[in-house]
């Protein structure tokens, strides 16, 4: 349920950026400086809003939603636990030593010099 949920709040997210981003501004048109502003609604002049600042509203909605929802899904799922809980000594670390060195004997004296 919990990855369903995720999954959903990801494809609204980027819808809603995508609507945001599709969207034109208010002074965006020449005509709207001079009154015709109202030309690019839906419902007209006296409607509540174009079809995308609608579906901008309703994903922001669904949006705020599916992170409530998820936020307290998230704190359910997570145990608290306390530093101060296990006091107990730590255990004590063996120290081991090589067998055997780092840097291999070899019968030749080692010389700086190439040949």
């Amino acid at each position: 349920m919990y990855e369903i949920l995720l999954v959903v709040y990801l494809i609204v997210a980027l819808a809603l950026v995508g609507m945001v981003l599709i969207q034109q501004g208010k002074g965006a048109d020449m005509g709207s400086s001079f009154g015709a502003g109202a030309s690019a609604t839906v419902f007209g002049s006296s409607g509540a809003g174009n079809f995308m600042t609608k579906t901008t509203t309703i994903l922001a909605t669904i949006f705020f939603v599916l992170s409530i929802v998820l936020g307290n899904l998230t704190a359910g799922q997570i145990k608290k636990t306390d530093e101060w809980e296990n006091l107990e000594a730590a255990p004590a670390v063996e120290s081991v030593t090589p067998a055997h060195t780092d840097v291999p004997a070899t019968e030749e004296k080692a010389s700086d010099v190439p040949n």
